[in-house]
């Protein structure tokens, strides 16, 4: 299961104005599990044995160690991570976009795949090491409803002009004959002031498994990175140490090929980064326009999307019971 995942309102508001109690509780109470709840978000619950379920996903795939201590660790990533896949599907729900077994199947199919197995045997091989098929097909239909979502709402904003393209292509030939890094990161958001112990935390723990264990880092980085390339195992590219914040640049400057740097705080969260290679650029390593084009475009709309995100989450009624 090394390659398992794929690689992301105002109701709350205008009730309290009111000062009523909200319609959700009451929904939230009928759903409430035996188990406990772990979160609610709007008018959903997200049970105890939710977030067991995908902690289990999530470690049987991605190589992590199984211990107590280690799931401990992990909780409140595993629950930001549930809140925020409840969020896409409201979205979506809102949006009247439904994601139907047919397409859940086609990527449980495509993950099979990635796995070099059919979905039969990769759907047996999940089940001989615990793990619900339901939690990765719950994830799939999340994922597939968002990317729904962002073309519907999204996409259509995002404009690349010839003169975007050209001015990029002039910094990529002013950077021949420096440094460039390649370079792969694990980012874990930082939402609320409140959450940055647990964040950094979480963060410092990755990274003492990924320290002695920097191979496992692209199976992390698919199951608890929230970057753009998180489905791509965190793959940056090859960048200048220039291109990045001034805490992540210096660090990679310091680096060495096939380490793993200690977590880095940016304004938005914490940074793990892996450096793959280093080479000096030359002519030959300058992109096409349409490679250009494609990657100003990617960036825009995973920032545009993860900023209505954000905007998700601030309208939503999210509470953590964990």
């Amino acid at each position: 299961m090394q390659k398992m995942l794929l690689s992301v309102l105002t109701l709350t508001a205008i009730l309290s104005v009111w000062g009523q109690a909200p319609a959700w509780a009451e929904t939230v109470q009928k759903t409430k599990t035996r188990d406990g709840i772990a979160a609610v978000v709007n008018d959903r619950a997200i049970s105890l044995s939710d977030v067991e379920n995908r902690t289990r996903l999530l470690i049987k795939s991605s190589g992590l160690p199984d211990t107590p201590e280690f799931r401990q660790r992990m909780i409140q990533q595993v629950v930001a991570m549930l809140i925020e896949e409840q969020i896409k599907i409201q979205a979506a729900r809102k949006e009247k976009i439904t994601v139907d077994d047919k397409a859940v199947d086609k990527g449980f199919a495509n993950v099979a795949a990635q796995n070099k197995m059919t979905p039969e045997q990769f759907a047996e091989m999940m089940q001989r090491q615990g793990v619900r098929i339901s939690t990765l097909r719950d994830q799939i239909r999340a994922e597939t409803a968002w990317g729904e979502v962002v073309a519907k709402r999204i996409r259509p904003r995002i404009d690349v002009s010839a003169a975007d393209i050209n001015t990029e292509m002039q910094v990529i030939r002013s950077n021949i004959g420096k440094t460039q890094y390649r370079l792969a990161e694990i980012f874990l958001a930082v939402d609320k002031p409140e959450d940055d112990v647990k964040i950094q935390q979480a963060a410092t723990k990755l990274h003492s498994q990924l320290a002695t264990q920097p191979k496992i880092f692209p199976q992390v980085a698919r199951q608890f990175s929230q970057s753009a390339g998180a489905a791509q195992g965190g793959d940056m590219g090859w960048i200048q140490g220039a291109q990045l914040p001034d805490a992540l640049g210096r660090t990679v400057v310091g680096m060495t090929p096939e380490t793993v740097s200690a977590p880095v705080r940016s304004l938005s969260g914490y940074h793990i980064l892996f450096l793959r290679a280093v080479r000096t650029m030359t002519e030959a390593e300058v992109p096409t326009q349409d490679a250009v084009l494609e990657k100003i475009g990617t960036e825009r709309l995973v920032r545009a999307a993860r900023g209505y995100m954000q905007d998700l989450k601030r309208a939503a009624f999210i509470e953590k019971r964990v």
